[in-house]
């Protein structure tokens, strides 16, 4: 049966006692030399059990009740990109019926001496596979007319939160300027209530230029939205409720801007529909 941290801390605390109490009736140098080891094997368990939990917390995102879990999971694996400076960050993403298609589109230059791939985290509470993803992305700096699909490569496990990698047409060398874009679609993870869409960004900059967020939404529109900031470390705030752009019968868009962006940054964009 595994033991939390904090139960072997326990455990680790009660030996200690008694033995420390046996070493006092029996005068033995031994016994107390152990009863020290276990004190301080409880010591350590303890800091660690404490320091584990403060992640845990930290990690974990709740919005007016709602667990945000693909944002949960992806804070826990979070990864910095740092070998391109992105300066322009386009999300797009289309809610029609049950399925989520999103487009993404990054500008920027290359900073290390050569780089060859560009990394992506697909966030998705359903648990798409990365097959059902249907993913494809094109190289804009070297194929601007987009007529050469490439197919991006998983990295690492399945989950809720993936990792995945484009490899560029060409390496790209010291400040040459790059553009990037993948397409792919979440097959049902669209229902009606409460939902949601995550925006984030995890370069290892201070800022980023720009960035748009579009979310299209293909029927009835949400009767309210809500913009948190979920920054890592910090506890979600809310921004501002975004109204439409766009609305018409059966289309509703909405647009946000974020001008001077912090280069590890999260938005989640809370709502409700009646329907889908």
């Amino acid at each position: 049966m595994p033991y939390s941290l904090e139960t072997l801390a326990a455990l680790a605390t009660i030996l200690g006692t008694v033995i420390s109490v046996l070493a006092l009736l029996q005068s033995r140098a031994w016994l107390v030399l152990t009863s020290l080891f276990f004190v301080g094997l409880a010591i350590t368990a303890g800091f660690y059990a404490r320091r584990e939990r403060r992640a845990r917390d930290a990690a974990s995102t709740v919005i007016e009740g709602y667990s945000i879990d693909s944002l949960n999971i992806a804070n826990l694996r979070r990864r910095l990109d740092r070998d391109l400076v992105v300066q322009e960050a386009d999300h797009t993403a289309r809610l029609e019926g049950e399925d989520l298609k999103i487009t993404w589109k990054y500008s920027g230059y290359c900073r290390a001496d050569r780089a060859s791939a560009f990394d992506f985290s697909i966030d998705s509470a359903a648990g798409t596979s990365f097959q059902e993803l249907d993913c494809v992305a094109y190289d804009l700096g070297h194929d601007p007319d987009m007529v050469r699909e490439i197919r991006p490569l998983l990295v690492g496990p399945e989950g809720i939160s993936k990792k995945i990698s484009v490899p560029l047409l060409e390496p790209l060398k010291a400040h040459q300027s790059f553009g990037v874009l993948l397409k792919c679609t979440l097959p049902g993870c669209v229902t009606a209530g409460t939902g949601y869409y995550t925006s984030t960004l995890s370069f290892a900059q201070d800022r980023v230029r720009r960035c748009t967020v579009r979310l299209i939404f293909v029927g009835p529109a949400p009767s309210w939205m809500r913009v948190y900031d979920c920054s890592h470390h910090r506890a979600p705030v809310l921004l501002k409720s975004l109204a439409p752009s766009l609305q018409e019968p059966d289309l509703c868009e909405y647009i946000d801007v974020v001008e001077d962006a912090r280069g590890q940054s999260a938005r989640v964009y809370l709502f409700w529909r009646a329907s889908i």
